[in-house]
């Protein structure tokens, strides 16, 4: 590293709020930050080390939602070089090569690195470098700093991407060096950068060891979630991207989202989030992302488009959102369906700071294929023997009647068997999921893990109060849709499975009344 961070602070800080606020996203609370040396103890990691990895996780070739939003991060560099962007002009570069490693996609977001060696080593889709004295097994997963916005508080802000890391060997892990988005240039004297350390009951300010024009490197304490913190006496200054969506619907007219963005890849896996969550259809348009000029907080920027197009708003005032829920976007709209250019611009100098030109066919093939399969389901629903009016109310009134045998809620809420089946599939971060998709409290988790230590029991014990709480909801089908967004592959394949006789005993009992039907008819 070329460059040496401020000496910490001797003073002792911690945060009051504990990890019920931390867990909980979007929590408020108050939190007095101290900041501290790091600890050198061998404190366990957010997510106990007595949880055993499923090996079905580690499949290779899985895909979920959040490894889908992980293609949308800006390109990190390969061993060939091939995906380096164009390095920044102010900043210093970086002669000193690490080994790079492409680490194994896992279920749920996570990434895993077999180091073999001591050495020093560099993710290639991350970014993240690792510093080890001999073989280890890295996890890692990155996260959103929104969770945590209560506990970053000034005059600290974001510096970077949050990630969670574990290891199978804490102490062969010496150092971590998190990749930041801030550009230094001259002003790296005026700079100062630790990490927020969220560990135990709470979290930490701990010093950083070093820092350089893309990094800043953090001595390991102890394995939890961290990421970079800066403190300037000067505006700071960003290697920023800008995000392209283009909504899809049957208008001929031209409906965009434009993002701009830190080049933080917390940040623009939120927006990835947000978009995929929204109430419209999105495609992702493809165009070199990376900001020619440096975005500046509290500067103000302008989107231009030529032909003119309406957008909305007119201008902004550029500030890093890693910490918002929501994220800003301007909206862009053309009646006319033609090629156009899109330019963002510096309102204080005219200088322009991204452009893209786009043309028709950066979609067109996306909504050919929506269209040729829309035809195709249309073509089979034309093909599908319908019911008549009397015919489905015979079969409602089947179900009924057959409602405790085959349709009732006795057979399609989960057992005791089906929960504990599903509590086994659950990896290392079943917690977190368990809060973000069931709408667990902490306090409920924490209550669990008093009273019973076997780990498979506590996920049973959390599946059955998400149960006991839907109460004639808690089927297979509600917790495979409250799952879909963050659970493993096998989860969902399993709770596929339990939900599949049902459907199943439906169609045939529609198949027989139809066939009764055209029986008597003939």
């Amino acid at each position: 590293m070329s460059r040496r961070g401020p000496d910490p602070s001797s003073n002792c800080e911690s945060f009051s709020s504990d990890e019920k606020d931390v867990a909980a996203s979007g929590a408020e609370g108050e939190s007095s930050v101290e900041e501290h040396p790091a600890d050198d103890g061998s404190e366990s990691s957010s997510s106990s080390s007595s949880e055993e990895e499923s090996d079905a996780e580690e499949s290779d070739g899985r895909r979920s939602d959040e490894e889908q939003e992980e293609k949308e991060l800006l390109p990190r560099c390969n061993e060939s070089g091939a995906n380096c962007p164009t390095p920044c002009e102010h900043c210093r570069n970086e002669n000193d090569q690490k080994e790079q490693v492409t680490p194994r996609r896992l279920a749920g977001g996570q990434h895993v690195v077999q180091l073999d060696a001591e050495g020093t080593y560099q993710c290639s889709l991350t970014g993240l470098i690792f510093e080890v004295t001999g073989a280890v097994k890295i996890t890692y997963s990155l996260l959103s700093w929104s969770k945590y916005a209560n506990l970053v508080k000034k005059p600290w802000i974001v510096g970077g991407p949050l990630f969670d890391v574990c290891c199978d060997s804490t102490s062969a892990l010496t150092s971590i060096q998190f990749p930041h988005s801030l550009c230094l240039g001259d002003h790296g004297a005026g700079m100062a950068f630790k990490v927020l350390h969220i560990k135990g009951e709470g979290a930490a300010i701990e010093p950083s060891a070093d820092y350089s024009a893309s990094h800043v490197k953090w001595m390991v304490s102890s394995l939890s979630p961290v990421g970079p913190l800066i403190q300037s006496q000067e505006p700071v200054q960003y290697h920023g991207a800008v995000i392209l969506y283009k909504v899809v619907d049957e208008h001929p007219s031209l409906s965009f989202r434009v993002y701009v963005a830190t080049n933080n890849d917390s940040f623009i896996k939120d927006i990835s989030r947000a978009v995929k969550h929204s109430n419209k259809k999105f495609i992702k348009i493809d165009k070199p992302p990376v900001c020619q000029k440096l975005l500046q907080k509290g500067k103000r920027y302008r989107l231009v488009c030529e032909p003119e197009a309406e957008v909305t708003p007119e201008e902004i005032e550029f500030v890093d959102g890693s910490l918002l829920k929501l994220k800003s976007y301007i909206e862009v709209y053309l009646e006319k369906p033609d090629d156009f250019t899109m330019s963002l611009v510096e309102l204080e100098s005219d200088a322009t700071v991204w452009k893209a030109k786009l043309r028709e066919s950066d979609w067109i093939h996306y909504d050919h294929n929506k269209n040729e399969q829309k035809r195709s389901t249309v073509s089979v629903k034309k093909r599908k023997p319908a019911l008549s009016i009397l015919e489905e109310d015979e079969f409602c009134s089947k179900k009924q009647k057959t409602g405790n045998a085959a349709d009732g809620i006795e057979t399609r809420i989960l057992t005791d068997q089906q929960l504990m089946v599903i509590a086994k599939l659950f990896g290392r971060q079943w917690r977190e999921i368990a809060i973000e998709c069931l709408q667990m409290e902490m306090k409920d988790i924490e209550q669990i893990q008093a009273t019973e230590e076997e780990v498979n029991m506590q996920k049973f014990l959390m599946l059955s109060k998400w149960r006991d709480r839907e109460q004639n909801s808690g089927t297979a089908e509600t917790l495979y849709r409250s799952l879909q967004e963050k659970a493993s592959y096998e989860i969902l394949q399993a709770l596929q499975g339990i939900a599949f006789p049902l459907y199943l005993f439906n169609y045939i009992m529609v198949f027989q009344i139809y066939l009764k039907n055209l029986h008597q008819r003939v």
